[in-house]
């Protein structure tokens, strides 16, 4: 790791009541880590029987959808914003999950579960090679396993089995 304001090489430091913390000698100080914040949705139909999933270009995996937050947005509208750019359907209603570190791209999800508006999906082709309904065990079967996106399908499908 590096500083971000003057490039020099961090080294971990104790800094009371926060643990081993990343240090910049050269700045004198102390540099905490840095990471984009995206959100990730489970998307539902109005009946909430089918769980919407996407295929990205190239890709072979079934994913759920999602999208950084932009500087400036709010989380909320960036589920509403990614999901029309994606989909071209408008989101009915939505509800924060939880959230996630995900390692491999060094983001924080915010997890949403989203009931999509009816009508046919028009997948953008610039991002998405397919949408698919699926029912909500096929679409565990689906989600690659041990994966973030698993985790949150399950969290979801749990949420809608309560309502």
């Amino acid at each position: 790791m590096y500083c971000t304001e003057c490039g020099e090489k961090l080294t971990l430091m104790f800094k009371q009541d926060e643990g081993l913390v990343p240090y910049c000698k050269a700045c004198g100080e102390y540099r905490f880590p840095r990471f984009a914040t995206a959100v990730s949705m489970v998307v539902t139909n109005r009946n909430k029987d089918k769980i919407m999933l996407a295929k990205h270009n190239g890709n072979d995996d079934y994913i759920l959808f999602a999208g950084y937050v932009k500087k400036g947005e709010t989380a909320e509208k960036a589920v509403t914003r990614e999901f029309k750019e994606e989909t071209r359907l408008d989101t009915v209603k939505f509800k924060y999950m939880g959230s996630r570190y995900h390692e491999p791209k060094n983001v924080l999800m915010l997890n949403f579960l989203i009931m999509a508006e009816n009508g046919e999906a028009c997948p953008d082709p610039n991002e998405l090679a397919e949408v698919k309904w699926f029912e909500p065990s096929e679409a565990l079967e689906a989600i690659r396993k041990d994966s973030t996106a698993e985790a949150f399908l399950k969290n979801a499908l749990n949420e809608i089995k309560k309502l």
